[in-house]
């Protein structure tokens, strides 16, 4: 059954992975997305590893697990828009898609041909959505922008990481390219709120879209604990700014989350804890009152978690519905009887390796179930068959170009 995209067509001129995260939603949702790379090396994320995909004979191939995380479902063409046929080709793709994706440097496709301007005279209806570090405007607009360093700039690190005066003190990046994964998400939902707004309108638009804005954006509550009350929140390792109890808390064999969201729920963990006394004074007894005793209130709870094993007191708080949980290593995830029955990987006929296991969408829908059958492509796999069957170009001339290293 087609994906509820199926009737799209995207132009992803965007590599690394805040672009091409979206171009996978959007091939995700059935849409026909169809990758630029350069010949002979393809996008940046093909060459980041180790860990490289294996063939059936345990071989490295030269798919990098980064590349294969971002571009399930894409057709790969290689073109050189550094030459004038080969922006040509673009131009014409782009003539026949709704959609164009692409983050180079602010101004950097203009010189090409295939800037906003350019590409609206010959598809007006385009929805053009720009993925830059700042964005097309301010002091820093031309400057590059990479996750690591948007994280720390837009405040994500500050609240990241060990309390100071703490072992181990001193601010952390997230273990994964949350700036990058959230920057494609929005580029996602923008995208579609300009396809709804085209459908009403007949108009296509420019969508300038920063990953600094969205870090800003992205701060939710801690953002709004300083625009309320003035002060910068501080790091709490795994704790809540505004809850308590809720982070890891030692047991005798490691550690759990511990997730107190109300004050039934902390009433019920001392009960559980042997800590009934605790639940009756009025210091601890609600979360405002807790948040502002935390440092009393927190060694007390590590002291009573300390004696007994994690799973002790997972079974026992599970049963009792007082929110908790493991902290999962990437095998114990996939382990997880949870994770398996909502079938979250997913395995891909590969032409170079046999078969790849993905990740799948998280997005379950009822009307138009999502396919998976088109894997993370080898570079230029769908060179021929884009040039033949949407640009209509003739054996010899798709021949030509490839003598010409256009293709």
């Amino acid at each position: 059954m087609p994906g509820p995209l199926s009737h799209l067509k995207v132009l992803d001129l965007s590599r690394i992975l805040a672009g091409p995260w979206a171009g996978q939603v959007f091939a995700d949702f059935g849409a026909e997305v169809i990758k630029i790379e350069r010949p002979g090396r393809g996008d940046d994320t093909r060459h980041w590893g180790p860990p490289y995909l294996k063939d059936d004979q345990g071989a490295d191939t030269s798919e990098a697990a980064y590349y294969l995380s971002a571009n399930r479902g894409k057709k790969s063409v290689t073109v050189d828009i550094t030459t004038a046929e080969g922006q040509q080709i673009v131009r014409d793709l782009a003539a026949r898609c709704d959609i164009l994706l692409e983050n180079y440097k602010v101004g950097g496709l203009k010189k090409y041909g295939l800037d906003y301007d350019a590409v609206r005279d010959i598809n007006p209806g385009i929805i053009y959505c720009s993925i830059t570090g700042f964005g097309q405007t301010g002091p820093y607009a031309q400057r590059a922008g990479y996750d690591a360093m948007i994280q720390g700039m837009g405040g994500l690190m500050s609240v990241t990481g060990v309390p100071e005066g703490q072992p181990g003190a001193g601010p952390q990046k997230v273990g994964v390219a949350v700036a990058d994964l959230m920057t494609g998400m929005y580029a996602v939902s923008a995208v579609l709120a300009a396809v709804i707004h085209r459908q009403e309108t007949g108009r296509g638009q420019y969508i300038d879209l920063a990953l600094l804005d969205t870090q800003v954006a992205w701060l939710a509550n801690q953002a709004q604990n300083f625009l309320t009350s003035g002060r910068s929140p501080e790091r709490q390792g795994t704790g809540h700014p505004n809850i308590v109890p809720y982070q890891a808390v030692p047991s005798r064999d490691g550690y759990f989350m511990l997730a107190v969201g109300n004050d039934d729920q902390f009433r019920r963990f001392c009960q559980i804890a042997g800590l009934d006394q605790v639940a009756d004074q009025p210091a601890y007894a609600t979360n405002a009152a807790r948040v502002l005793a935390r440092e009393q209130l927190v060694p007390i709870i590590e002291e009573a978690t300390r004696q007994r094993d994690s799973d002790w007191w997972l079974e026992k708080l599970s049963d009792a519905h007082v929110p908790c949980g493991p902290i999962n290593n990437l095998e114990q995830v996939f382990s997880d009887p949870q994770v398996q029955a909502r079938e979250m990987v997913v395995e891909q006929p590969h032409p170079t390796a046999g078969s790849v296991r993905t990740v799948r969408n998280p997005v379950v829908f009822s009307e138009s179930p999502l396919d998976y059958e088109q894997a993370p492509p080898v570079l230029g796999q769908h060179t021929e068959e884009v040039l033949r069957e949407i640009l209509d170009r003739g054996p010899e001339e798709i021949e030509a170009l490839r003598r010409q290293d256009i293709v």
